[in-house]
């Protein structure tokens, strides 16, 4: 299993964090996303066949991209 936090500066509300843990949440290999508003941190825990490039990608994709 592999394990990243990452900074999402955008994230200001609970609708940000529940769409991040909704949409990422869903890709496959993905087993858990928990994202925190206060630290504008999101935890996100994978498996194969997810990779860590669509899941930075879908990030993007939903507005919420993550610095490095």
């Amino acid at each position: 299993m592999n394990q990243k936090t990452v900074t999402v500066p955008n994230i200001s509300c609970g609708h940000c964090t529940h769409s991040i843990e909704q949409e990422v949440g869903e890709l496959a290999g993905v087993s858990a996303v928990s994202a925190d508003v206060a630290t504008k941190q999101v935890v996100i825990k994978w498996d194969d066949p997810a990779d860590w490039q669509t899941i930075t990608d879908t990030l993007t994709e939903i507005g919420f991209p993550a610095q490095s």
